[in-house]
């Protein structure tokens, strides 16, 4: 799927200002294509979008909400950083986002390394239907590990997730951030196979982590 055969969009959601997270010849294509869409942001990053064409635009810092068109957006803490141009280092915020929408919840982590936030995250915006986890871009450690989790870092924090809701059904982690982009230097087919063995490990339910193949799609 390309940005040209989108279904009409009513939200976007942008977790930081990084290049392979935030393209402006993409935010055009959109900004024209769905001007009817709302965007959401972290502190900082409404200028950027703002002048490349975006005309609804909710910015939010950690812990604030939206709510419009049905869907209620958390902005959640990560531990991260923001970088675009020389200067504009950590001028603007990232995060990640808990999305409600009726008795539905959602949490796409954006990226982020371990943090000690996951389970308050998890008690204030969960019980969630599907996380959506990073996996990948996390080696050398000595680099890496103040930005990005790693597999088992990921299964920790899906764990925190659950630690206020043990009576809730298993949410689905969907593992994402692996495959597309060379980042960093593990192999490119190594973080699937760390989080299923970690995910096995700790003897989880199988069938609640989806390590999705490039173009899959699964109903909800």
């Amino acid at each position: 799927m390309n940005i040209g055969t989108l279904p009409p969009l009513d939200v976007v959601l942008l977790s930081h200002s990084h290049y392979d997270h935030l393209d402006k010849a993409a935010v055009k294509q959109l900004a024209r294509t769905h001007p009817q869409a709302t965007w959401v942001v972290p502190l900082g990053l409404a200028a950027y979008v703002r002048g490349w064409g975006v005309r609804e635009i909710v910015e939010l810092d950690w812990w604030q909400a939206a709510h419009f068109k049905g869907i209620s957006v958390t902005a959640t803490p990560a531990r991260h950083f923001s970088a675009r141009r020389i200067g504009d280092r950590n001028k603007s915020l990232w995060c990640g986002f808990a999305l409600a929408i009726g008795d539905r919840r959602a949490y796409f982590v954006g990226d982020t390394a371990y943090h000690p936030q996951f389970a308050a995250v998890g008690q204030r915006c969960g019980p969630f239907d599907l996380v959506m986890m990073p996996i990948g871009a996390y080696d050398p450690r000595w680099f890496m590990h103040v930005v990005h989790v790693d597999p088992e870092e990921a299964v920790q924090a899906y764990t925190d997730l659950l630690s206020s809701h043990a009576s809730a059904p298993l949410p689905l982690m969907l593992g994402i951030h692996w495959g597309t982009f060379r980042l960093t230097d593990e192999p490119m087919d190594e973080p699937p196979r760390r989080a299923r063995a970690r995910w096995d490990e700790l003897g989880l339910d199988a069938g609640r982590l989806w390590i999705g193949r490039f173009g899959e799609t699964r109903s909800w």
